[in-house]
C-alpha cells in the first residue's frame, strides 16, 4: 500500500503524519479515514477549493486534473504548479508527500 506523508500543519497534524492509503481512493478520503480532518466544504464534489493541497513528491503518479478541477485550482490560495484538490487526486501505487496550505479562501470552517 502506498504511504502518504503529510507535512506538519498547525491545525491538522502539528507533528506531521504518515498514513497508508488504498490505491483508487482520493487523498482527501485517505486523510479523513485517518483522522486528518482536511476541510472539504463542498463534500468532495469539486465545487470549491477548501481541500487544496500541494503534492511535494509523487505528483506524477496522480492522474491529470480535469478541466473543472483546474478551474477551481485557479482560485485557490497559495497555488503552486504541483497543487491539486485532494478530493479529486486519486492515489495510485506511489508514495506521496503532501502539504496542506495554512489558509483557504473559505471564510468559515465547516465541521464534518
Amino acid at each position: 500500500m502506498p504511504k502518504i506523508i503529510f507535512l506538519p500543519n498547525e491545525d491538522l497534524c502539528p507533528e506531521g503524519i504518515v498514513i497508508e492509503a488504498e490505491p483508487g481512493q482520493t487523498i482527501c478520503q485517505a486523510a479523513l479515514k485517518n483522522d486528518i480532518h482536511i476541510e472539504h466544504a463542498c463534500e468532495m464534489s469539486c465545487a470549491c477549493t477548501t481541500c487544496h493541497i500541494i503534492v511535494r513528491e509523487g505528483f506524477d503518479s496522480l492522474e491529470e486534473a480535469d478541466d473543472l478541477e483546474e478551474d477551481y485550482l485557479d482560485k485557490a490560495w497559495g497555488l503552486e504548479p504541483d497543487s491539486r484538490l485532494s478530493c479529486q487526486a486519486i492515489i495510485a501505487d506511489k508514495d506521496l508527500i503532501v502539504e496542506v496550505p495554512k489558509y483557504t479562501i473559505n471564510q468559515v470552517k465547516e465541521n464534518h
